[in-house]
């Protein structure tokens, strides 16, 4: 039986794949999603995402779905509060419509993107296990069944641990020193009422030195808390998340003394806690032209979400890594190289703000780092909210 043969093939179904596949649809050009998802419906896709004008929007516009975009937007989710560990109000920012960068749930997204696909374009339950060059700018990709298939331009797309990458870069992404804890009050008007208050309509920075609650209200009506702390990489590796009642205590132990309205945030939380340790790609990674291959959003410049980067940069690179192929017809390299000096650039931009937005969320003053950043001139009060 020969080999499978795709002229395009994107790994990783996530928000960069979808769109650069998308956008090739867009102008005629067929590409094969692989991703190791049984199904759309397999995984939970976060929280809120803030799609920022001059990526994710731009993004969105390549791809012909900016207008259903504006309709799955979540009103009011521009809105944010600055509290301290008392709960004292230190600053708030109401969504007056204005703001650039309005709130989507990542679900509804993700499903907004692979509903603009034609059947079959995405193979479901395909894990890319590793891959390897066979000359001439050709793939080999292997799957998790034991199946391969080739291809003349492969995109890694597959996220912070890509198998891809390593066609390019020895780079492995590091633990920044940050570990979240992500909790979930549904219904919260009804069933977590002071919760809802503390958090508002929007989202909310409860900060202190070295740690803090991140919240979003969602379009649902829930709301998706981040706990974070700086702490050793094994601090997760300590305590028993399937006993959830004890791992809430253990994790509320780093902030005793804060206001129990703010605790209520972890304390009161229904379902798993979900422990995720916060890894980072070197600022700046980058790597020479390699023939046939490239990569894009987290595969290409995992960074902290402390600016709300992550996926709009997936959303933008597929966006320009689409519209450099169409605007090269035959000539692969060329398109990979021009997208390549943009993304590289437009990357290290922002995992430097990512990192420094990090270190001023919960340096020993916070979070009075915080109010000053958004107190500025031409402040945007989403540009440091966790990206989900």
């Amino acid at each position: 039986m020969s080999t499978p043969h795709h002229p395009v093939a994107i790994i990783g179904a996530g928000l960069g794949g979808l769109t650069l596949a998308r956008v090739l649809q867009v102008h005629g050009v067929e590409a094969a999603v692989f991703d190791l998802d049984a199904s759309e419906a397999a995984r939970t896709q976060g929280g809120m995402l803030d799609i920022h004008d001059d990526t994710g929007q731009q993004a969105l516009r390549a791809a012909g779905l900016y207008e259903e975009f504006l309709a799955h937007v979540h009103a009011g989710g521009q809105a944010a509060r600055v509290l301290d560990r008392d709960a004292l109000v230190r600053l708030e920012s109401p969504d007056d419509g204005t703001g650039g960068r309005p709130e989507i749930d990542r679900g509804d997204l993700r499903r907004l993107l692979v509903g603009s696909l034609a059947e079959g374009v995405i193979r479901w339950g395909s894990k890319a296990t590793g891959a390897r060059a066979l000359g001439d700018g050709r793939h080999e990709v292997t799957l998790a069944d034991g199946t391969s298939f080739t291809t003349s331009l492969l995109i890694g797309a597959d996220g912070a641990w890509s198998r891809v990458r390593a066609l390019l870069s020895d780079a492995a992404p590091a633990y920044t020193g940050v570990s979240f804890v992500e909790t979930d009050l549904p219904d919260a008007d009804v069933r977590h009422p002071v919760s809802a208050t503390v958090v508002g309509g929007g989202m909310l920075f409860a900060l202190g030195a070295g740690r803090g609650f991140l919240a979003h209200r969602e379009s649902d009506g829930g709301l998706h808390v981040y706990t974070a702390v700086q702490a050793p990489e094994e601090w997760l590796d300590g305590i028993d998340f399937t006993d959830t009642e004890a791992a809430k205590r253990a994790v509320l132990e780093h902030f005793d003394g804060w206001d129990e309205s703010l605790r209520a945030l972890v304390a009161d939380a229904e379902g798993a806690l979900v422990p995720r340790r916060i890894h980072a790609l070197p600022v700046g990674h980058r790597w020479d032209r390699v023939p046939g291959v490239t990569l894009l959003g987290d595969a290409a410049h995992l960074m902290s979400p402390f600016a709300g980067e992550g996926a709009n940069l997936a959303l933008i690179d597929g966006a320009d890594l689409g519209l450099a192929l169409v605007a090269h017809p035959g000539d692969p390299e060329a398109a990979l190289a021009a997208y390549e000096e943009r993304m590289f650039a437009r990357a290290e931009r922002s995992a430097a703000e990512s990192a420094a937005s990090g270190a001023m969320l919960f340096r020993a003053d916070a979070p009075q780092g915080l109010v000053d950043m958004f107190t500025a001139p031409a402040a945007d009060v989403s540009a440091a909210a966790p990206s989900a």
